[in-house]
C-alpha cells in the first residue's frame, strides 16, 4: 500500500516529536528555516527535512506541494495565516500552534475547497476537547473544568518553570484575557485571576488561575458552566504579575536611547534561555478534568426522538486524570508526546478515513464519534500516555 506523503510545518520540539511518531506510517518530511533543528530531527528520525522561511507564503506552498496532508506545529503567530494560505491549495491540515484569531473565520474558504483543518489538537486545548465533545454527545453536561499544566520535574529557583513552546505564545497566557461561561453567559477575567489551590497524588499542590483555554468551546458547545485554568508550582502567580504590571510584557514599542522595541520582545529574549530544558532535564504533564451533567438511563444520545420516553439519571461527574512524564528511553519530553500523539492520532483519524468532515474541525467533533473517541485514547496509551477515568 503507498504510503501517504505527510509534511510538518516547525521542528521545534512538537514538531520532532510529531514527524518521529508519523515516520514509522507515513513518508515525513520536516519543514523549518532552523538548519540545527532539522539536523537533529532527520539525523535521530532518519525524516526527511527542508529548509524554508516558512512565515513566506510563497515558501510555504512550495513546501507542501507534494503533501498528502500537513500538519501545523509552528508558533501561535504564524498558524492563522498559515492555514488561510494552504486552503487554497486544498491540503487537509491538522495544527497545534494556539493562534489568537478566530478560527471560524476560515471555516467558510475552507468548505469551499473542500478541506479539513482540525485546529488546537494538542493536549489542552486538544485532548481536553475530545473528551468533553465525547461527553457532550452522551449526556447532556451541566458544567466543565478542565486544570492542566506542564511542569519541569525539579523545581529550580527563581522561576520554577521551563517553556518548550514559542516564549510569546507562553507569554500569552498571562496577558491574554481570559474567557470562561457562568451560568450560560461568557465572562472574561484577567489572566492569573481567581487562583487555587489543587492536590494531585503523587505531585502534591499546585496552583491553578483563569487562563484563555477554552477557545473553540464557547461557540461549539452550549453548556451553562466551563472554565479552563491553568497550573503552576505555588508561588507563581505573584512574580508574573510583578512582570506583568511593570510592563515587561508588553506589546507597546518603547524609546530606549533613541531606539524602539518591544517590551514583550526583550522579555522573552532574556528569560527564554533561563526557561529552556537543558538536554536530559525531565518535565512532566498534569490534567484534571471533571464533568458533571446527566444521562439517558437507556444511553441514547440527548437528542432523542420526538415523544420518545427517556428517563434521565441523577447528576454523574466523571473525572479523567493524565499524569505523563519524560520518556527517558527515546529522550522525549512530556508536552511533546501529550500534544505531538493527539496530533499524529487525528493524522490517522483524517488518512483513514475514519474523520470526513469538512471547514474548521475543532478537536471537540472528533470526540463525539464514540469509535474515534476510542481509537484516540488507544493511540495515545499505546505510546504510554494514558487518560484514567473515574465516576464520582
Amino acid at each position: 500500500m503507498h504510503k501517504k506523503n505527510v509534511v510538518v510545518l516547525g521542528a521545534g520540539l512538537m514538531g520532532s516529536a510529531i514527524a518521529a511518531d508519523l515516520s514509522s506510517d507515513f513518508n515525513v518530511t520536516a519543514a523549518d528555516l532552523n538548519r540545527d533543528a532539522l539536523e537533529r530531527t532527520g539525523r535521530k528520525h532518519g525524516i526527511k527535512t527542508l529548509t524554508a522561511d516558512l512565515s513566506d507564503s510563497s515558501a510555504l506552498r512550495s513546501a507542501v506541494k507534494g503533501a498528502d496532508i500537513v500538519v501545523g506545529a509552528l508558533p501561535g503567530f504564524m498558524g492563522h495565516n498559515m492555514i488561510k494560505t494552504l486552503i487554497p491549495e486544498k491540503k487537509d491540515i491538522v495544527d497545534i500552534s494556539f493562534f489568537p484569531e478566530d478560527p471560524f473565520s476560515l471555516d467558510e474558504p475552507a468548505r469551499e475547497n473542500g478541506v479539513t483543518v482540525i485546529t488546537d489538537c494538542g493536549v489542552a486545548p486538544g485532548m481536553s476537547n475530545i473528551i468533553l465533545g465525547h461527553h457532550n454527545s452522551t449526556m447532556v453536561v451541566d458544567s466543565y473544568e478542565c486544570y492542566v499544566g506542564g511542569l519541569p520535574s525539579v523545581r529550580e529557583w527563581p522561576w520554577e518553570y521551563k517553556a518548550v513552546f514559542s516564549p510569546i505564545d507562553v507569554i500569552e497566557e498571562y496577558i491574554r484575557e481570559a474567557r470562561y461561561v457562568e451560568n450560560g453567559h461568557m465572562m472574561a477575567r484577567e489572566a492569573l485571576s481567581d487562583p487555587q489551590l489543587l492536590h494531585f497524588e503523587g505531585i502534591g499542590t499546585l496552583e491553578a488561575w483563569n487562563s484563555d483555554g477554552l477557545r473553540t468551546l464557547i461557540k461549539t458547545m452550549q453548556i451553562p458552566n466551563m472554565i479552563e485554568k491553568t497550573l503552576r508550582y505555588p508561588g507563581s502567580i505573584e512574580y508574573l504579575k510583578v512582570l506583568r504590571e511593570a510592563g515587561f510584557f508588553s506589546y507597546e514599542e518603547i524609546n530606549v536611547n533613541g531606539v524602539r522595541i518591544r517590551p514583550v520582545d526583550v522579555t522573552a529574549s532574556l528569560l527564554f534561555p533561563k526557561w529552556k530544558l537543558k538536554p536530559g532535564e525531565e518535565d512532566f504533564t498534569i490534567m484534571r478534568i471533571v464533568v458533571k451533567g446527566t444521562e439517558p438511563d437507556s444511553g441514547r444520545l440527548p437528542g432523542h426522538l420526538p415523544g420518545e420516553k427517556m428517563t434521565v439519571t441523577g447528576m454523574k461527574e466523571y473525572v479523567w486524570e493524565l499524569v505523563d512524564g519524560y520518556d527517558k528511553e527515546t529522550g522525549t519530553i512530556s508536552m511533546a508526546r501529550t500534544t505531538g500523539y493527539t496530533c499524529t492520532a487525528a493524522v490517522h483519524l483524517l488518512v483513514g478515513g475514519m474523520f470526513t468532515g469538512k471547514g474548521i474541525c475543532p478537536p471537540e467533533f472528533l470526540g463525539e464519534n464514540e469509535e474515534n473517541f476510542n481509537f484516540i485514547l488507544n493511540h495515545l496509551k499505546k505510546r504510554g500516555v494514558e487518560y484514567h477515568k473515574r465516576i464520582v
